[in-house]
């Protein structure tokens, strides 16, 4: 590719004409092409939905995502341009709908035991007299597309700690 900022025009006029000092920057205009052309196009480097699939997985680090090399790379591109809101709602169902919504492609069936646990003292243990849990049943578009092993990660980085969950990943 051409440099966008050849170094003969950044040059007094007495050199803009001489063929060899034409000639000459030329050569470094080579070699700074390749340093200048992706320094322009930063925007697109972290933009998670226009990067290069390699820097998508870059990208995730800065947020401390881990993507699952399995997942399509739209899902990747998606969860990685939606983290800060993903991280925003961890803990919550409705993060946990969010999360999973964004990383099937597909159906996804969740059902809670429900109700809430009250305290009058601030970080109390979670209650032992009722069972919080989650079921999540996920049918995908393209079967063999989700792996189990990643569902399971995102449920359990995505529920709230306390809740025990279970999955069931239907064909």
């Amino acid at each position: 590719m051409p440099s966008p900022y050849p170094l003969i025009d950044h040059l007094p006029a007495v050199f803009a004409e001489d063929r060899f000092a034409q000639r000459f920057t030329a050569a470094f205009d080579d070699v700074l092409a390749s340093l200048i052309n992706p320094i322009d196009c930063i925007g697109a480097y972290v933009d998670p939905l226009l990067a290069p699939p390699g820097f998508v997985r870059w990208l995730a680090g800065w947020f401390g995502v881990l993507l699952d090399e399995q997942w399509p790379l739209r899902a990747q591109r998606a969860v990685v341009s939606e983290a800060v809101d993903l991280f925003r709602m961890r803990g919550t169902m409705a993060g946990l709908r969010r999360h999973l919504a964004v990383v099937v492609d597909g159906e996804v069936a969740i059902t809670e035991s429900g109700g809430t646990s009250v305290s009058t003292r601030p970080r109390p243990d979670p209650p032992t007299d009722v069972e919080h849990w989650v079921r999540v049943q996920v049918r995908p578009s393209h079967p063999g597309a989700v792996s189990e092993g990643a569902l399971e990660a995102v449920i359990r980085a995505a529920k709230p700690v306390h809740v025990l969950h279970s999955l069931e990943v239907i064909a």
